[in-house]
């Protein structure tokens, strides 16, 4: 049996460590990205700035923060109001997260290639086999 890899290095073919390093580098970057991100603090504001939701790059909630008077509790409707009004908000934290999120990660997620139809198109090498 042939060895499949045989013949691949050297002219006309790839250095298997070269690869690997790259691989390393570009995992490094990522992780370096996704701390970026963590540690990132987008917010959502509506309803005229009576509520601002906090979240991580990474859209995790970490903070509401709701204006003093703008609403009292006293009725189950006014409840129910600021409850739709806090998803709103997370709502719309959370698009800004997303949306920085494909920002950072967009680059390096290109560096990765991807199959036929894949969002990276062909991948960056040809294996030979």
């Amino acid at each position: 049996m042939t060895n499949p890899l045989e013949g691949l290095g050297g002219e006309g073919g790839f250095d298997l460590n070269a690869i690997m390093q790259q691989a390393q580098a570009l995992q490094s970057q990522i992780v370096d990205a996704q701390d970026k991100l963590a540690e990132t603090i987008v917010d959502g504001t509506v309803a005229g700035g009576a509520v601002t939701v906090k979240v991580t790059g990474t859209g995790e909630l970490v903070g509401v923060e709701i204006k003093q008077g703008e609403f009292d509790g006293s009725s189950p409707d006014d409840l129910e109001d600021l409850g739709a009004v806090i998803v709103a908000a997370y709502r719309e934290a959370k698009g800004k997260a997303d949306a920085l999120a494909s920002e950072t990660m967009g680059p390096l997620a290109g560096g990765l290639g991807g199959g036929p139809g894949a969002a990276g198109g062909e991948p960056p090498f040809k294996l030979g086999f």
